[in-house]
């Protein structure tokens, strides 16, 4: 057994797949996100979509990094990560605009205070504000804030985001084929609506990184921020305080802003992307859980992925695997290791798309490609070894 799922998590998420095994699969079975017919509307032309997600165990690390800083601007990243999980898979079946967006927020009211309340939704307020800039339009519509500190030990941030979008407009990976290539759009550096340096990890692989990078002082000093059932063989095993520093390219960052820089959108992108060349995208995978293995789950049918131009891995995943130790299969499963958008795209067009992200200054390039196979498989190509998987 995984280090990973000794710890009570699951990168492919095997026994939630089996439990929702009978559920209808929407309209187009391979998109990204389930699709219903318009049942708010009743027109044919349209389609509703519903989605939900949020910062998961995230929350735990700006509680910890609270605790020790005093920072509760922290929090802010946190209301950033849960719409960005929410908007960057809704942007894969082609949603840019008009969506609805409630919060839920579960909370330990005898550790979180009002003050980390009005920071989130503050925060959630502020980012609408910015993605409005960039033709982005999402209405708040509130939500729910419970105090069950009998359920949550901390807190939970997360949000439900919501859809109707004319059928024309639609992505349903349908269209993805062999002789395609993939674009990533790369998850760390600075882009031009990013206000700091991003580390790239994004909001999966959160359970890990805390337990793998920190040190036992935090399961002595904030037993409340861990499963107590688990075994203290894999409760902060790392070597490090949040507010230790790690060099990036030359600059000093703490290890707590590394792992807690906000979830990149890539929204200003396919934004424009789909205004501009609403022709080139055959498909899209927001390779959130199960890392680099995401896409395999969403092709229409049996091909193979070859990714064998992969991004060099951001220093962050270099600091969770030197203290973890897990191997490269485990690593490219649970982190997306350098991008989390993929673009489907014929050979020909994969140089607007890559041209436009970098007016955005969001690095892209073609990361591999599509073969015939007669099943479902993908292969990572990595400078030392190759990885294989089939779905």
């Amino acid at each position: 057994m995984s280090i990973y799922a000794r710890r009570g998590v699951s990168a492919q998420k095997e026994e939630v797949h089996q439990a929702i095994r009978q559920l209808d699969q929407g309209l187009y079975p391979h998109a990204f996100c389930k699709m219903y017919p318009d049942f708010a509307g009743g027109d044919p032309n349209f389609v509703n979509i519903m989605h939900a997600d949020g910062a998961g165990t995230k929350s735990i690390l700006a509680y910890l990094y609270w605790k020790e800083t005093g920072d509760v601007s922290v929090w802010k990243g946190i209301a950033r990560d849960a719409v960005a999980m929410n908007l960057d898979d809704l942007l894969c079946v082609g949603v840019t605009d008009n969506l609805l967006f409630s919060s839920t927020i579960d909370r330990n009211k005898l550790l979180i205070g009002g003050d980390i309340l009005e920071a989130v939704i503050e925060g959630t307020r502020e980012y609408f504000q910015l993605l409005a800039e960039y033709g982005v339009n999402i209405q708040y519509l509130g939500g729910e804030t419970a105090d069950v500190g009998d359920v949550v030990r901390t807190i939970a941030v997360n949000g439900t985001m919501m859809a109707r979008w004319p059928k024309s407009k639609i992505i349903t990976n349908q269209a993805i084929a062999a002789g395609q290539v993939i674009v990533g759009l790369a998850s760390s550096g600075t882009c031009a609506y990013e206000p700091s340096y991003n580390s790239g990890l994004g909001s999966n692989g959160l359970t890990s990184a805390r337990h793998d990078v920190l040190s036992k002082h935090y399961a002595t000093h904030y037993p409340e921020s861990f499963e107590p059932g688990l075994s203290e063989e894999v409760v902060y095993v790392g070597h490090h305080r949040l507010t230790d520093n790690y060099t990036v390219d030359g600059i000093e960052h703490s290890i707590g802003q590394l792992l807690l820089s906000p979830t990149r959108t890539y929204a200003p992108v396919i934004c424009q992307l789909l205004r501009e060349h609403p022709d080139v995208v055959k498909g899209m995978i927001h390779c959130s859980g199960g890392g680099q293995t995401k896409c395999m789950k969403y092709l229409p049918g049996p091909m193979k992925v070859v990714k064998d131009n992969l991004f060099p891995p951001p220093p962050i995943f270099s600091l969770i695997q030197q203290n973890s130790g897990a191997d490269d299969r485990e690593m490219y499963q649970v982190f997306n290791m350098g991008h989390r958008m993929e673009i489907f795209a014929e050979e020909t067009a994969a140089g607007k798309i890559i041209d436009l992200a970098a007016q955005f200054g969001v690095d892209a390039k073609v990361v591999g490609k599509v073969q015939p196979s007669d099943k479902k498989e993908l292969t990572l190509q990595l400078p030392e070894k190759s990885i294989h998987f089939e779905y």
